[in-house]
């Protein structure tokens, strides 16, 4: 979670009044990946199933001709439909870059505004900068790992500030956690 702070001048001209984060969606490489090889395989087994039922082998590696269409042929193209349709949803995920967004903290304004991207719209929470009680930081490691920064908010649930996905490293965790803190001027828990 990187975080880039601008500065603007007040009268005095030091403070520091403006915190974005940038949050990073579904538009990751590892998704793009997956979303490349699924596609890439359901359409090798509709192939197969395909190649089955001409008897021409339309694939270049083995001899998916020889195959039964029934019940041998069928299969494979269940399996091809099947990877079609998770391909298909992947692909459309990438598209929207569902989950990206941004955490913006306004010391001027007094506002803090979270904002994500949803399926067929944005997503966005605005709240008084004064209602944030605390910034915790959570990790839990084991065989699901969680490793977040959240706000306290009074009146609410804690709110996350992260990204979906693989966990943060320790270290970047913490520092994000102190450094959000820091700009809020509230405590920092959990750690």
């Amino acid at each position: 979670m990187s975080a880039d702070l601008q500065e603007k001048s007040n009268a005095d001209g030091t403070s520091q009044e403006l915190l974005e984060q940038p949050v990073l969606g579904f538009r990751r490489l590892s998704n793009q990946l997956l979303a490349v090889i699924v596609t890439i395989g359901s359409l090798g087994f509709i192939l197969t199933c395909l190649s089955s039922y001409l008897g021409r082998d339309l694939l270049p590696i083995g001899k998916p001709s020889v195959l039964l269409f029934v019940p041998q042929g069928l299969v494979m193209g269940l399996y091809g439909l099947a990877g079609v349709l998770l391909a298909s949803y992947l692909w459309a995920m990438l598209a929207v870059d569902l989950g990206a967004g941004s955490n913006r903290f306004d010391k001027a304004a007094g506002l803090v505004t979270i904002s994500r991207r949803g399926y067929f719209r944005q997503i966005s929470a605005e709240f008084p900068l004064k209602d944030v009680k605390a910034v915790k930081v959570e990790v839990r490691d084991g065989f699901n790992p969680l490793r977040r920064v959240s706000l306290r908010v009074k009146g609410r649930r804690d709110i996350s500030l992260t990204r979906v996905g693989q966990p943060l490293p320790l270290a970047q965790l913490e520092q994000a956690g102190a450094e959000l803190a820091r700009f809020l001027d509230v405590n920092l828990e959990g750690l």
